[in-house]
């Protein structure tokens, strides 16, 4: 059974956690940072947890893969952006798409 107490001190290790991950993050030396390799990777890592957190949100449900509305919404979305279209349009666009496809 799950108690009050449980929950604080799995926020409280938690919070530790975080902290000493951040901490060794800022301990890491300067000139491993500046190399080439690094900065490259470092600058993809956000493009491929954000790629990877909007197909698991739009094709999946639970533990299946699942194409429905939201499939269509994310492959418009794609094209749209492949158009270079701007992004509000790209986000109405999509929003539009997978609600009318979801209505029908």
């Amino acid at each position: 059974m799950i108690t009050s107490t449980s929950i604080w001190i799995a926020v409280l290790v938690s919070s530790a956690g975080c902290y000493a991950l951040k901490l060794a993050g800022m301990s890491v030396p300067e000139s491993w940072l500046a190399a080439p390799r690094v900065q490259r990777i470092a600058g993809l890592i956000p493009v491929a947890l954000l790629s990877a957190l909007v197909v698991v949100q739009s094709l999946t449900t639970h533990h299946a893969l699942i194409l429905d509305a939201r499939a269509s919404g994310l492959a418009v979305a794609v094209a749209l952006l492949m158009m270079r279209a701007s992004f509000p349009v790209v986000v109405v666009s999509a929003a539009l798409v997978s609600a009318l496809i979801h209505h029908i």
